[in-house]
């Protein structure tokens, strides 16, 4: 429908999400956070069914909780993560998609299509991999 009068338009800055939490889940703050199937945060893993998220902005323990009972504050940007050895990101791979091993580390392949992608090498440091979330 055409507008006829002024709206009041929300918006969001987009660095921020307050998503619920997995079932049986507890995120650290200062972890890799990714959204599962429906739609709930998980600290990172091997997987192939994740959406990266970003950072946990606080701890949330919702290990004994069902999906959704508690929520957990994201922010979106650009965070350094360690640099998995066994798949080791250089600086050679800056601008190329990192993928996620767990919630503090993240590798140059998607190993053999089995994790999903954790964002853009942004850079690379001797103690970590700067990751942009978007």
């Amino acid at each position: 429908m055409t507008l006829t009068a002024d709206r009041n338009t929300l918006a969001k800055e987009g660095n921020f999400i307050n998503a619920p939490v997995a079932a049986a889940k507890k995120i650290y703050e200062g972890a890799l956070v990714a959204l599962d199937a429906s739609g709930n945060a998980t600290p990172g893993l091997v997987a192939t069914t994740l959406k990266s998220a970003g950072r946990a902005e606080e701890n949330v323990d919702n290990s004994t909780g069902a999906a959704g009972d508690k929520r957990v504050l994201i922010r979106k940007g650009v965070f350094k993560f360690g640099n998995y050895a066994a798949d080791l990101i250089t600086r050679a791979d800056i601008g190329n998609p990192c993928y996620i091993v767990d919630d503090e580390q993240v590798a140059r392949t998607n190993g053999t299509s089995t994790r999903s992608v954790a964002g853009t090498i942004f850079d690379v440091d001797t103690d970590g991999v700067w990751v942009r979330f978007v």
